[in-house]
């Protein structure tokens, strides 16, 4: 006897796991957003204050990408630290050979990086 109505597939369809990340994930960080567009409508760009949350938010974005490259779980460890080392400076330089173009050094990382895992695997 199946579940029927009471499964939860029948209603999602199979995108339960979609709906999760949209209710748990997108949803909460879309508020904080918002609730952020209303504080700081008065506070200088320039402010220290702004300039400290700039300097912290690109301090954790480096710590990601270090634990990434040096820590890399599931197929990303398969590949050698020496090729995930060479995209990431691969990157680095397309994205300033590019005048500082962050969609530039993204693809190229991570194609080499794609290239890297293809290498590797056979």
């Amino acid at each position: 006897m199946s579940p029927g109505i009471w499964d939860f597939d029948y209603w999602s369809g199979g995108l339960w796991p979609y709906m999760a990340l949209f209710l748990f994930a997108f949803i909460p960080s879309e508020f904080w957003r918002m609730i952020s567009i209303f504080i700081v409508r008065g506070v200088d760009p320039r402010s220290e204050a702004l300039e400290w949350v700039r300097a912290v938010s690109n301090a954790l974005l480096a710590a990601v990408v270090a634990s990434i490259i040096i820590a890399p779980s599931g197929a990303l460890a398969l590949v050698p630290i020496h090729a995930r080392v060479g995209a990431m400076a691969l990157a680095l330089v397309v994205f300033m050979i590019f005048r500082r173009s962050v969609f530039g050094g993204v693809v190229s990382g991570v194609a080499a990086t794609v290239a890297a895992a293809w290498y590797y695997a056979a």
